[in-house]
């Protein structure tokens, strides 16, 4: 493609019917919920195993903890073939909150970058690559976590939470002044899709959001809302990129009910946990099934931003 100066209007590549960005974010059990990574230990060999049955190459995005305490498994995914990114130092709030979490404020703005860096050595540290592609933990971006990436030499940011905002909803190059909007930043940022014609029923749009759907209400239901989304941006003469964020957490049994730790116990919403283990590993299979027939093109974060910057 030609070297465009107008960067909102770069994305259609006529060699792929649709693209497909699958980011597994290497992090915690259940997120937040627990300082555990039973998940990243047993359910990461579930997931590349899959992965390799497609020959589909994906980007893990590393906290830096779970980095430096599961070299074995970065080692496995780097010699799977697979990117290697980065998702904060320890799943924290570095941009903005979307909507309130009890006893988790966010980093403070001036805090961010030295986390990021440090994120970034552990992981270049950890797997001997230097990551150029990132995700916020939980989505929660913003413009001062863009700029900053951008200072460092990321090229690719799979943050945003295209449920929340609405809009753009195909990749873009952000404005300086505002994340949200396309502008001359040569970062990418990477919506992550979602159901765009629903009628929502949560005051921050949740319920439009893609994510758990694959494993509680299943494949089929989660295609129907790819194949609303492909036809949603292609009636706007956009090319259709379908990011998703996965988990490795989701492919080995979580617990169901109380986790008990020193001084309390969380219990998850029950949507959080539900069907985790070889349940969501077949639906997954099933969804790529379905997103190769249809004739979508497996990309990394990295690969998909130097598509957009040629």
């Amino acid at each position: 493609m030609e070297n465009i100066e107008d960067k909102s209007q770069i994305g259609y590549f006529p060699g792929s019917k649709f693209d497909v960005v699958l980011g597994f974010d290497m992090e915690t059990d259940i997120g937040s919920y627990t300082p555990y990574y039973e998940g990243v230990q047993h359910g990461t060999p579930l997931m590349l195993s899959l992965l390799s049955k497609f020959d589909i190459k994906a980007t893990f995005f590393w906290t830096g903890h779970a980095a430096e305490n599961n070299v074995d498994i970065v080692k496995l995914v780097i010699d799977s073939g697979h990117e290697t990114g980065c998702h904060g130092l320890y799943h924290e709030t570095l941009g903005d909150p979307l909507f309130p979490l009890p006893n988790n404020m966010p980093v403070l703005a001036t805090e961010v970058e030295g986390r990021v860096k440090l994120a970034t050595d552990i992981v270049k540290e950890t797997s001997g690559v230097r990551p150029v592609s990132f995700r916020s933990p939980r989505l929660w971006g913003s413009t001062n976590l863009v700029n900053i990436l951008e200072k460092m030499g990321y090229i690719a940011d799979a943050s945003f939470p295209l449920y929340f905002y609405g809009e753009p909803f195909y990749p873009y190059h952000p404005s300086s002044d505002d994340w949200t909007k396309p502008g001359d930043m040569n970062i990418l940022e990477i919506p992550n899709f979602c159901d765009l014609t629903m009628n929502s029923r949560d005051e921050y749009n949740r319920d439009r959001d893609q994510w758990p759907l694959y494993r509680t209400k299943g494949a089929d239901y989660l295609i129907k809302k790819a194949d609303g989304f492909i036809d949603y941006v292609r009636d706007r003469d956009k090319h259709p990129v379908l990011c998703f964020y996965l988990h490795p957490w989701e492919f080995y049994p979580m617990p169901q009910g109380l986790i008990t730790f020193g001084e309390c116990s969380v219990k998850p919403l029950p949507f959080i946990v539900k069907n985790c283990g070889p349940k969501a590993l077949n639906e997954l299979e099933k969804l790529l099934t379905m997103l190769i027939d249809r004739g979508g093109r497996f990309l990394t974060a990295e690969a998909l931003a130097k598509e957009y910057n040629i």
